[in-house]
């Protein structure tokens, strides 16, 4: 009420009111005033100081602009209406911004670039070197991530190369919370191109779910390059998430790249990425290679069962390693659609029955094919191929297994003719669909082969006591799983 009388509202922080409200038992608010030599520092500056150093509470203008006022809470009703603690408040508030506006004239005295060399003795981490060293491998993986977001080249590696320049000026080491905020403004006032400021100062986005996501496109190439740096880099060195500790939070970069994907629409080889991501850093490369560096999460992935794809670019043990980290992200995916209220099995399901690392494609092939197992036709196809399923398991223990190819010699009844024709029709057609990237297509095709399976299972016995014609069956429903398994594994749907 006492910011609305003057035409101005308390900048939105929940955080600060929680603790605030923790602190004190007669809540008595009161306004101060900001000195206007003040008000040409940077808001965020000095929203920070505030905030941090005396729990005060930011004005601002109906147009958004920092206003020349503060509120504070006092814990007592002030017998002279709180002109004594409002005056002391406003000396404090002096002096704290006093030392801000010392750190943002000394910075700017020099350019931006300038404080480049102080980071070779800024360690990022003891087992991944120093933040100079990672600037460069943020200059070199934003520019090869920028064709793919439509970003410029140059831009993109001039900002990954300045990102984190700010790390090694006053006003960052004073208040740690304004880093990237600080390198935009000097960014900036150097001249840099806007965007290149932009991308300094939107790079660590989104910080949290709340929090927007990078759009301009050379913003979102340094943003992805620093995520993946940081997901690639700890990965390598077994400083994994675990079930009871995230110290370098690398879930929440996992999220904001997926989000950064998914609001965006950005289609990214991510395996390729990440791959890239790996040589960058001089253990995976030269002299400096150490045969440790990544292979625990490689060994890992191809114990699994994992092969490598024919078209990678990367040895088998990178591309493992790029794998595992990538199981890592569809894994937080899964997680985030559940919080969505979304199906996760269909991601699952769709997921695993390819290598393809395009999130933007395997989600429209997720979403289609939860549209297909939402009509009659889809939850019977679907009871239908698990039964199929559950007699090739039993039956490959046996003697299998049966992945041969059919002969149509052996097909000897109508149901298993019309089978057969459908599968090799339906199989064509899904192929064509998914190269075309029209996935609802491809499940249309699946929904066809419904009423030709009925029909097998309701007059066709698969286990005929002649041999050759059971064997014949199985392959049939062989064919047929693997037909469905190309859009997705129909085995990890529930129900």
């Amino acid at each position: 009420a006492l910011a609305a009388a003057e035409g101005l509202e308390v900048v939105p922080d929940r955080g600060l009111l929680a603790e605030v409200a923790g602190l004190v038992e007669w809540p008595v608010p009161l306004l101060g005033r900001i000195d206007e030599a003040f008000m040409d520092l940077p808001p965020e500056v000095m929203r920070t100081t505030m905030r941090v150093n005396q729990r005060y509470f930011a004005l601002r203008r109906a147009d958004g602009r920092a206003a020349p006022r503060f509120a504070l809470v006092a814990n007592i009703i002030p017998a002279d209406g709180g002109r004594a603690i409002v005056a002391g408040n406003e000396r404090v508030l002096r002096a704290r911004l006093a030392d801000a506006r010392f750190f943002w004239d000394q910075d700017r005295k020099q350019r931006l670039e300038d404080f480049l060399p102080k980071l070779e003795s800024v360690v990022f981490h003891a087992k991944l070197g120093t933040q100079g060293e990672r600037v460069r491998r943020l200059e070199r993986l934003a520019g090869l991530i920028a064709p793919q977001v439509d970003a410029n080249i140059k831009l993109a590696a001039r900002a990954g190369l300045l990102a984190k320049a700010d790390l090694a000026s006053g006003m960052v080491g004073e208040f740690p919370e304004v880093q990237g905020i600080m390198g935009r403004y000097y960014a900036l006032a150097d001249g840099e191109d806007p965007r290149v400021a932009e991308a300094i100062g939107a790079h660590y986005r989104p910080m949290g779910p709340g929090d927007a996501v990078p759009s301009e496109p050379v913003a979102v190439a340094v943003a992805l390059a620093d995520k993946l740096d940081q997901l690639v880099g700890f990965f390598a060195v077994g400083e994994k998430p675990t079930g009871s500790g995230d110290p370098y939070a690398l879930r929440r970069a996992a999220l904001g790249i997926i989000r950064m994907i998914r609001e965006g629409g950005l289609r990214l080889g991510l395996a390729g990425l990440i791959g890239e991501a790996f040589f960058g850093f001089a253990q995976a490369t030269g002299a400096t290679a150490s045969p440790e560096f990544g292979m625990a999460v490689a060994a890992e992935t191809m114990n699994a069962g994992w092969q490598p794809p024919a078209d990678s670019d990367h040895p088998p043990m990178v591309a493992a390693f790029a794998a595992g980290v990538l199981d890592f992200l569809t894994d937080r995916l899964r997680v985030q659609l559940r919080a969505e209220g979304a199906r996760h099995d269909l991601v699952t399901a769709v997921f695993g029955a390819s290598a393809d690392d395009d999130l933007v494609r395997l989600l429209a092939r997720a979403e289609a094919l939860g549209t297909l197992l939402a009509t009659p036709d889809g939850a019977n196809l679907l009871a239908a191929y698990k039964r199929a399923a559950n007699i090739l398991r039993i039956e490959t223990r046996k003697d299998g297994p049966h992945d041969g190819p059919v002969d149509a010699g052996l097909l000897v009844l109508p149901a298993e003719q019309a089978l057969a024709g459908a599968v090799e029709a339906k199989a064509a057609e899904v192929a064509a669909s998914l190269a075309a990237e029209a996935p609802l297509r491809a499940m249309t095709a699946l929904a066809g082969l419904r009423a030709p399976l009925d029909a097998f299972f309701e007059s066709v016995v698969v286990n005929d006591p002649d041999p050759k014609l059971r064997l014949n069956r199985l392959r049939l429903l062989h064919r047929l799983c693997a037909t469905m398994d190309a859009v997705a594994d129909f085995a990890k749907i529930e129900g």
